[in-house]
């Protein structure tokens, strides 16, 4: 594989960079509040599982645990 110098190197990072399409500064912002979103629907739902699970887990232990 032949080697390249870091001058060749650098011109083609900036190649690459320059064929990357950035996001606007709407699509960061849209982006971020649906993961704040997404983070507050995961936790409601996790947390209603958790005390399904503990509930049942109690109710087992109750009866078999006298």
């Amino acid at each position: 594989m032949a080697r390249t110098n870091p001058i060749q190197f650098v011109q083609q990072v900036r190649s690459e960079i320059s064929k990357v399409v950035w996001p606007s500064r709407r699509e960061v912002v849209l982006t971020t509040v649906m993961v704040f979103i997404m983070t507050v629907v995961l936790s409601i739902f996790f947390f209603f599982v958790d005390l399904l699970i503990r509930s049942g887990v109690n109710g087992v232990l109750e009866y078999f645990g006298g």
